[in-house]
C-alpha cells in the first residue's frame, strides 16, 4: 500500500469510525424518555441503556492495545467497526429492555477496539512532526457528533420511531468498513505477548466497578455506607493490579511508560483537568432550563457554539503549540479554563443572549486547546515500540476520567442544594452557581500538575525536534 495514499485516507478512516461513536454517544440520551413509552418501563430503569454501554467500554479498552499487536490493526479495527454497527441494528430491533441493553454491551465491546486502535494506526503511521495535524484533521468530524446528536436524536424522536437513533450508524459504520479495507494498515506488535488475564480481571473489575458506582451515583438513592464498600473494593482492585503488574513480565497496562515524564504528565495530569470540566456538559443544560427557563431545544442550541470553536481551534492549534509549546500552554491554557468556568455562576435571568454565547464560544476554544494539547503530547516521547501500549492506557484514562468528572460536578451541585427540592429553580440556580466556582477552582488548581513540564517538551511533536525523553 502506498504510503502516501494511507497518510492521506487513514485519517478520514478513524474520523469516520470517531464521529460515528460520538454521534451515538450523545445521541441516545435524548431518546431514553421514547424508548422507556415504547418499551412501556420507566425512563429511570433504562439507566442501564447507558450505564451497560460505559461498562463495557471501561472494561474492554484495556485489551485493544493486545488484539492489535496480536491480529493487526486491520482486523480488529475491521471487527469493531463491524461489531458496532451489528450492534447498533439489534437496538433498533429491541423488543424490550434487556434485548436493548445486550445490544448496547455489545456496541460498547465495539467502541472500546475501535477509537484505541484507531488512534494507534495514526501513531505509527505518521511521524511525530506531522503527528498533531494528523490527530487534529481526526477530531474535526468527531466534534459535530456532538454538535448534531441532540438537535438529531430531538428530530428522530419527534418526527420519527425512536429506533431510527440506531440505524443512522449503519450507513456511517458500512462506509468506515469500506474505508478500512482500502486504507487501514494493519500494524502488529513486534513480538507476541501472551495476555495478562490476571491483570485483565483486576483492572476489569476494579474499572467496571468504579464507572458503575459513578454512573448511577445521584441517579438513584445509595446508602453511604454501601458506596464506601464498593469504591474500597474497586480501589482494592487497583492496588492488587499495581502490585501485580511489577511482578508480570507482560502486564496487561505496562505502568513504566508512566516513567516517560511527557507521557505522566499528560495523562495524570489530563485526569485531573477533567475533574473541573467534565461535568460542564452535564450541568449547563440545567442552567438553561431550570435558572433561565429555556426549553430543551434552546438549551441545546446554546451548547453548539462551543462545538464551532472547538472545530476553529483545531485548525490553529499546531501553530500555537509551535510558539508558544506545551508547558506554557498547558498552564496557561487551564488556568483560562477555569476562569471561563467560575465565570458561568453569573449567568442568570437577565443575562444577555449573547455573553452566554461569548462564554461558550470562549469554553470551547480553550477545552478544545487543551484537549489537543494533552492528547498528543502524551506520545510525544513514546517509541513507536509502545505506541500500542501507551494508546490503551492512555484511551483508558480518559474513560476514567469522563465518568469521574461527570460524577464529580453532579455530587458538587447535589452537595450544594443539600435538601432543598429540584423544583425550586432559585435554590436549583444558586447551587448551580456555586457548582461552577467549586469546578472552576478546581480546575484552576489542576493547572499545577502542568509545572513539572520544562520548555522543550513535547517539541518532536509541536515542531519536529527529536530530543531525549526523561
Amino acid at each position: 500500500m502506498n504510503p502516501s495514499t494511507v497518510k492521506t485516507y487513514l485519517p478520514w478512516v478513524v474520523a469516520v469510525a470517531l464521529f460515528m461513536e460520538q454521534l451515538d454517544t450523545t445521541i441516545v440520551n435524548t431518546a431514553v424518555p421514547a424508548m422507556a413509552e415504547s418499551l412501556q418501563v420507566t425512563p429511570l430503569s433504562l439507566k442501564a441503556v447507558v450505564t451497560s454501554y460505559i461498562l463495557s467500554l471501561a472494561v474492554c479498552i484495556p485489551v485493544s492495545g493486545w488484539m492489535a499487536d496480536r491480529y493487526g490493526t486491520r482486523r480488529v479495527f475491521s471487527i469493531a467497526v463491524g461489531i458496532f454497527t451489528f450492534a447498533s441494528i439489534l437496538c433498533g430491533l429491541a423488543q424490550n429492555a434487556p434485548m436493548l441493553v445486550a445490544g448496547r454491551i455489545l456496541q460498547g465491546i465495539g467502541a472500546a477496539m475501535m477509537m484505541p486502535v484507531g488512534r494507534l494506526a495514526i501513531v505509527r503511521t505518521f511521524p511525530k512532526a506531522e503527528l498533531l495535524r494528523a490527530m487534529n484533521f481526526v477530531i474535526i468530524p468527531a466534534l459535530i457528533g456532538p454538535l448534531l446528536g441532540p438537535t438529531v436524536g430531538g428530530l428522530i424522536v419527534h418526527w420519527l420511531s425512536w429506533r431510527y437513533i440506531f440505524f443512522v450508524n449503519v450507513p456511517a459504520g458500512l462506509l468506515a468498513l469500506w474505508l478500512a479495507h482500502r486504507y487501514m494498515p494493519d500494524y502488529r506488535g513486534d513480538a507476541a505477548r501472551p495476555l495478562d488475564v490476571v491483570g485483565l480481571v483486576l483492572f476489569g473489575s476494579g474499572t467496571a466497578l468504579l464507572s458503575w458506582l459513578l454512573e448511577i451515583f445521584g441517579e438513584h438513592e445509595l446508602d453511604v455506607g454501601p458506596a464506601a464498600t464498593l469504591l474500597l473494593l474497586s480501589l482494592s482492585l487497583f492496588a492488587a493490579y499495581f502490585w501485580h503488574a511489577r511482578a508480570t513480565p507482560h502486564p496487561l497496562l505496562r505502568l513504566a511508560l508512566f516513567r516517560v515524564r511527557t507521557f505522566r504528565v499528560s495523562v495524570m495530569g489530563g485526569f485531573v483537568t477533567r475533574l473541573g470540566v467534565g461535568g460542564m456538559p452535564f450541568l449547563l443544560p440545567l442552567l438553561y432550563q431550570l435558572g433561565l427557563g429555556m426549553p430543551a431545544w434552546q438549551a441545546g442550541l446554546l451548547m453548539m457554539p462551543a462545538a464551532a470553536a472547538a472545530m476553529f481551534m483545531k485548525f490553529i492549534s499546531a501553530r500555537v503549540l509551535a510558539r508558544f509549546g506545551y508547558r506554557r500552554i498547558l498552564t496557561v491554557n487551564t488556568v483560562m479554563i477555569g476562569v471561563v468556568v467560575s465565570l458561568f455562576s453569573l449567568v442568570g435571568p437577565a443575562t444577555p443572549i449573547g455573553l452566554i454565547v461569548l462564554l461558550s464560544l470562549s469554553m470551547g476554544f480553550f477545552n478544545s486547546l487543551q484537549y489537543t494539547s494533552m492528547n498528543s503530547m502524551a506520545f510525544a516521547d513514546i517509541e513507536p515500540a509502545d505506541s500500542s501500549m501507551a494508546s490503551t492506557i492512555s484511551s483508558s484514562m480518559q474513560q476514567m476520567s469522563m465518568s469521574f468528572g461527570l460524577a464529580c460536578g453532579s455530587l458538587i451541585a447535589a452537595w450544594y442544594l443539600g435538601d432543598l427540592p429540584q423544583t425550586d429553580r432559585a435554590a436549583v440556580t444558586t447551587a448551580l452557581h456555586y457548582a461552577f466556582l467549586t469546578l472552576g477552582g478546581l480546575t484552576t488548581l489542576s493547572s499545577l500538575s502542568f509545572w513539572s513540564l520544562r520548555p522543550g517538551d513535547g517539541e518532536s511533536v509541536s515542531k519536529g525536534n527529536v530530543r531525549e525523553t526523561g
